[in-house]
C-alpha cells in the first residue's frame, strides 16, 4: 500500500512538472510575438470579458457548470487558433482573421446565459 502512495505522489509531481514546463515555454515562445498587436488586443479581450461573464452566470445559477465548462472549451479553442494564427503572421492576426475570430466569439457569446 505504501508503495502505491509514493507510486501515485511522484506521478502527480511528474505530470505537474511536465504541466509548468509547458506553461512556462508556451509564455517563453509567446513573448516573441506582437501579442500586444491591437487586433490581438481585441479578440482578447473579448475572450476575457466572455470567461467573465460565463463565470457570473455560473455564480448567479443562470447556467449549470456542465454548460460554462462547454463554453470555456470553445473559447479555449477560439484563443488556440488566434495564437495559431498568429504564429503564421510573424505576431499579428490579419483583418480577415479577427472577422474569423469574431464571428465565433459571437456564436459563444450567444449561447451564454441562454
Amino acid at each position: 500500500m505504501l508503495k502505491n502512495k509514493n507510486v501515485s505522489k511522484a506521478l502527480v509531481v511528474a505530470l505537474l512538472s511536465t504541466f509548468a514546463a509547458g506553461i512556462a515555454s508556451s509564455a517563453l515562445a509567446e513573448s516573441d510575438w506582437a501579442k500586444d498587436h491591437p487586433r490581438r488586443q481585441e479578440v482578447n479581450k473579448r475572450l476575457e470579458n466572455q470567461d467573465r461573464r460565463i463565470n457570473k452566470e455560473v455564480k448567479e445559477g443562470e447556467i449549470t457548470k456542465q454548460q460554462a465548462a462547454k463554453l470555456h472549451k470553445e473559447d479555449r479553442q477560439i484563443r488556440q487558433e488566434e495564437r495559431d494564427m498568429a504564429a503564421q503572421n510573424g505576431g499579428h492576426i490579419t483583418k480577415q482573421e479577427q472577422r474569423t475570430l469574431n464571428q465565433q466569439e459571437n456564436q459563444v457569446s450567444r449561447q451564454i446565459g441562454k
